[in-house]
């Protein structure tokens, strides 16, 4: 595919912003992905590599449901389910549902995973396993640090930089890094109040690093996931090595290789553990009845 065509990928219309799913849903861009190319999605027809394209460059938390979609984009809704559906064949998307516990709470959220880059069903299961595998051609190689000074002129032209100095300054906004601090908050220490002219930017540069450094924050708070994913046509949960292709074998028309129930259940073994478990919390029959006797 031409950079032309992946020029004409649909944009919002008429300016629109395009909507955020609820808090905890909606894209999740997966890790590792290559730096972006024109030629990303020169491997998907027309109208998927547009769709892919136009998905790619939404920030995560967007809504990216078929309902969505169908509102912002020219294509309809069976149209949409057919293009996501050959995006996650494609290996660069997969939906399922992730169990996120703290310290008080425990709760599943639906999750819709993005991938520039394509990755086959062994990445995808190593991924809901937690073992992402690494990723070595083309990685960067200049540092984050290196990479938000380098960037610093598109921000302020005044603050533009040399690549030496650049390298100059490197450790301090790496420390700024590891105390916690965010690219935003980095940005408006460094370009917010600036004198006119700035004579030296690199020095009005060290000099803020220095005296606005952050204090070291605590950790965040703990956090544990469990991720299932599904079948892209059913919805079906199933083991990531069952979902070929992100759909279970019974979406594929093949018979199913593991104990599962029909179109990739969850197996069930363990269930008279698990009932006797949930069981084991709920209210006796004895007081639920006194309870409701009391609530008449």
């Amino acid at each position: 595919m031409t950079v032309t065509q992946l020029s004409a990928a649909p944009s919002p219309q008429h300016g629109r912003t395009h909507p955020m799913a609820n808090p905890g849903y909606g894209k999740r861009s997966a890790p590792d992905q290559r730096p972006r190319a024109a030629d990303d999605f020169g491997h998907l027809p027309p109208r998927e590599a547009a769709i892919a394209s136009y998905i790619d460059r939404l920030p995560d938390g967007s809504d990216i449901s078929v309902k969505t979609l169908a509102k912002i984009l020219p294509y309809g809704q069976c149209a949409l389910r057919t293009a996501l559906n050959r995006l996650q064949a494609a290996g660069h998307l997969r939906r399922g549902s992730e169990c996120v516990a703290t310290d008080e709470v425990m709760l599943w959220v639906t999750r819709t995973f993005f991938s520039r880059t394509a990755r086959d069903d062994e990445w995808w299961a190593a991924f809901a396993r937690g073992d992402v595998p690494p990723e070595t051609p083309r990685r960067p190689s200049r540092s984050r640090a290196f990479v938000l000074l380098a960037a610093l002129g598109r921000t302020a032209a005044a603050l533009s930089l040399s690549a030496a100095e650049c390298a100059s300054l490197e450790p301090q906004v790496a420390e700024w890094f590891e105390r916690g601090a965010t690219d935003a908050e980095l940005l408006h220490a460094l370009t917010d109040g600036l004198p006119v002219p700035v004579h030296h930017a690199a020095s009005l540069i060290r000099r803020r690093l220095a005296d606005k450094l952050p204090p070291h924050r605590p950790a965040p708070e703990r956090r544990t996931a469990l991720l299932t994913l599904e079948c892209g046509e059913c919805r079906a949960p199933g083991s990531p090595e069952a979902l070929a292709g992100g759909l279970c074998a019974g979406c594929r028309g093949e018979a199913a290789h593991e104990p599962t129930g029909p179109h990739g259940a969850v197996p069930t073994d363990g269930v008279q553990e698990r009932m006797a478990s949930v069981r084991a919390g709920l209210v006796p029959r004895s007081d639920r009845t006194a309870w409701a006797r009391g609530r008449r």
